[in-house]
């Protein structure tokens, strides 16, 4: 049974209750200045966040927000988008060539893309229409840092 991780201050869907960044990450502007994340590690934070919302829900039973495991889970995920090499330029993770994820975390995040997956193009057709066009981007490749 899971226990549920409710600090009072509840869940939403796409960002905390309490107005508190998810995520650490800022991008810089030309002055330098943060602006937050660029809009495709944004939009993956979303969905991201809206498939682990969709498979909690469904497999650990309804509340207020997301049971501990999943939140665990989904606050890596979004780690991991913190420190994308690629960032703007990201391709979707089972296409890339970094494997971010450890093994396990990777097949956590599989068995529940597997499952929420499909139900994304009802419950959120454009997150799950763009996660799909994504797919379809060239995948970057990492320069090799010349050696010292």
């Amino acid at each position: 049974m899971n226990s549920w991780c409710d600090d009072g201050a509840g869940f939403v869907l796409f960002g905390r209750a309490d107005g508190m960044s998810d995520t650490t990450h800022t991008a810089k502007n030309s002055l330098g200045q943060s602006s937050g994340p660029g809009p495709r590690i944004a939009r993956e934070q979303a969905t991201i966040k809206a498939m682990i919302y969709l498979y909690c829900q469904d497999h650990h039973g309804p509340g207020t927000g997301l049971c501990c495991d999943c939140e665990d889970l989904l606050a890596y995920a979004l780690q991991r988008l913190e420190i994308c090499p690629f960032q703007e330029r990201k391709p979707a993770c089972n296409l890339c060539e970094v494997h971010c994820y450890s093994a396990k975390q990777r097949e956590r995040v599989k068995e529940m893309m597997r499952y929420a997956g499909p139900r994304m193009l009802l419950r959120h057709p454009v997150l799950a229409l763009r996660h799909l066009l994504d797919k379809r981007r060239s995948t970057p490749k990492l320069i090799a840092r010349p050696k010292r």
